[in-house]
Order: structure tokens, then C-alpha cells, then sequence
């Protein structure tokens, strides 16, 4: 699906992006030294951007690219296993056009869902600082201003529920993030008429754990199908 202008120009900027030091020396270094798997791939390595229907109403936001996850593919959510649990289940409720994505030219094509990510970058750990989830702040604003049509935000884990409120506070929509508390299942109905939905990241750490089970995500994702659809 063919991009405007604006939101090309918005992901060209994101991929060319420096601004974190040690962002840049890790997804680099990774790049380099690549893992055994995947000894013979051509590592993207670096920031990536978002993906998907630019009229979307459903804006999926996650946490961070994955080292040999999306920092290899260049596409969000690609290419490891958070991804490989979550595109069957996108499949599944209509989301997305098939159910694996392996990488940028595989031909996944998202239905009313753009998946982005509170960082652009692969940290260390899974782990960005929060000066560096600062740097990224004006990509989501950016990214939320030209995706006119949303009207469900889905945040997976803590930190993407976090960042969506933190833009929240930044344009205004709310004073205080005290009243939004994060859980799987969670919905808030938010002052700029938007639904803010959470749930738990389907990282290893919570799928291996049954933390998060296909069960809850399906029906979680199906919910959020007729939130955006009604």
C-alpha cells in the first residue's frame, strides 16, 4: 500500500535518525556481528519504522525492535518471536493478510492496523533509557497527527501504555496519567474520544509463561475489531 507523502517523509527521517549514541553503537554492532541464525542475512540495522494502513483505525504500539527481530527485517514486529505470535492472531481477526511475517518483502499487508513502537531502535536488555524513549516522543506525535483515522490505540506492554499517555500529556488530551492504570484487558474511553486498550507484550516472557496465552490475544484483538468497527 502506497504511503503519502507526509508519512514517507516521517519514516525517512526515522530511519536515518542518530540521535542516541548508544542506540546507534548497539543496533550497528548487532548488525555486524549478526547471530549464527541468521549468519548469511543482510541486517537492516537501523531505527525502524512504522508499518502499515495509512487509514488505519486501529494503531498497535509496541516497545522496541528486537536485536534479531525487526533491527534484522527493517519492519516492526518482524522476524521474531513476538512477531511470529502476533501476525497469526492479526491474521485471524482480519488485521493482516497472512499469518507470518518474515520479512520487509514477504507481502504482509495490514487492514485497518499501522504497528509502530515507542523506540525506534534495538536496545540492550530490551531496554531503552527514558531520555531515549524522549528522543522518539516527537515520531509518535508526528505518526498519530498524519494516521487521521484512529480511533483504538492497542499498547502492548507497560512502557508502550506509558508512552501513549506521555503523548496524551504532550498534545493536551490529559492532564494527569495517574486515572489510566495499565493491564491486559484494560479499556479507557479518552477525552479526545480515542479508546486506549492494554495488553499484556507477547515478549518470550509472557507467552513462554502463559502470562499471555493465543486465547486472550485473539480475544482481545477480536474486541478491539468491533471497537474500531462500530
Amino acid at each position: 500500500m502506497k504511503l503519502p507523502r507526509a508519512l514517507k517523509i516521517l519514516n525517512d527521517e526515522v530511519t536515518s535518525c542518530r540521535r542516541c549514541p548508544r542506540l546507534v553503537a548497539w543496533r550497528e554492532k548487532v548488525a555486524r556481528e549478526k547471530k549464527r541464525a541468521y549468519i548469511d542475512a543482510e541486517y537492516w540495522g537501523k531505527p525502524v519504522p512504522g508499518f502499515g494502513d495509512p487509514n488505519a483505525r486501529v494503531f498497535i504500539l509496541g516497545l522496541a525492535p528486537g536485536a534479531h527481530g525487526s533491527n534484522r527485517t527493517g519492519r516492526v514486529f518482524t522476524g521474531d518471536s513476538s512477531g511470529n505470535f502476533m501476525y497469526p492472531v492479526l491474521h485471524r481477526t482480519g488485521f493482516a493478510s497472512q499469518p507470518k511475517g518474515t520479512h520487509r518483502g514477504d507481502g504482509m499487508v495490514l487492514t485497518d492496523a499501522y504497528i509502530t513502537a515507542a523506540g525506534r531502535c534495538a536496545p540492550p536488555q530490551n531496554k531503552p533509557t527514558p531520555k531515549e524513549l524522549s528522543n522518539c516522543a516527537p515520531f509518535l506525535d508526528r505518526e498519530l497527527a498524519l494516521l487521521k483515522n484512529v480511533s483504538v490505540v492497542v499498547a502492548l506492554g507497560r512502557i508502550g501504555f506509558e508512552a501513549y499517555l506521555n503523548h496524551l500529556k504532550r498534545s493536551g488530551v490529559i492532564e494527569r496519567k495517574k486515572e489510566y492504570t495499565f493491564g491486559h484487558g484494560v479499556e479507557y474511553t479518552m477525552p479526545d474520544g480515542r479508546t486506549l486498550v492494554g495488553s499484556y507484550h507477547p515478549s518470550n516472557q509472557n507467552t513462554n509463561t502463559g502470562k499471555l496465552t493465543e486465547a486472550m490475544f485473539t480475544k482481545l484483538f477480536e474486541r478491539v475489531a468491533r471497537l474500531a468497527r462500530r
